[in-house]
């Protein structure tokens, strides 16, 4: 089965990720390209809540997506473990899929809770809300120091800004600690 667009396969591990009852939400580029400007981005990003009883489910699963992927049961199951991550490499695109097991934490917990479905190519998709997805970008900046994550941030706010819950994102900012780098980034206001 060929799959020249990424999003065919985004839909074959959603179906995958809903058959198994493992809740998800989709982050990093795509889903700067539902809530910024979209961007090239090489790979999908997913957040999943997953028990350990489940590795070799996925394990499966994605092996039989298409000829040649590759996933290996040993670091799903250390992922889970360790609260990591894991990754699925198409075998015919290429395109790799990162899954970041949910820390647990109260930010992972809230920004699965409040993730939106945006249909994409008839299926419904469950992404980070613009806000969940400012706040690990500027979690992301933080560690890498990486313009891009900002750049993501400002589109983000420059196409979704009208659309987000200030209280919210400013709530989280303070509870992450992230006031400061917000500032120092010479990200606006609210």
């Amino acid at each position: 089965m060929e799959q020249s667009d990424p999003r065919k396969l985004l839909i074959e591990v959603v179906a995958i990720l809903d058959k198994l009852r493992i809740p998800y939400l989709i982050t990093g580029g795509m889903a700067v390209f539902v809530w910024g400007r979209p961007r090239f981005t090489a790979d999908i990003d997913i957040v999943i809540e997953v028990s350990p009883q489940k590795a070799g489910d996925l394990e499966q699963a994605f092996k039989a997506i298409g000829e040649g992927g590759y996933v290996d049961r040993e670091m799903i199951q250390e992922a889970i473990t360790r609260r990591g991550e894991f990754n699925f490499i198409d075998g015919i695109t290429g395109v790799k899929v990162d899954f970041w097991i949910s820390t647990g934490d109260s930010f992972d917990v809230s920004r699965l809770k409040r993730r939106v479905a945006k249909k994409i190519l008839g299926r419904d998709v469950y992404f980070s809300t613009p806000e969940d997805l400012i706040l690990s970008k500027l979690r992301w900046y933080a560690e890498s120091r990486s313009a891009r994550h900002l750049e993501d941030i400002q589109s983000i706010l420059a196409l979704s800004k009208e659309d987000l819950d200030a209280d919210y994102l400013k709530k989280w900012l303070e509870k992450l600690g992230y006031v400061r780098l917000w500032n120092e980034a010479g990200l606006p206001g609210f």
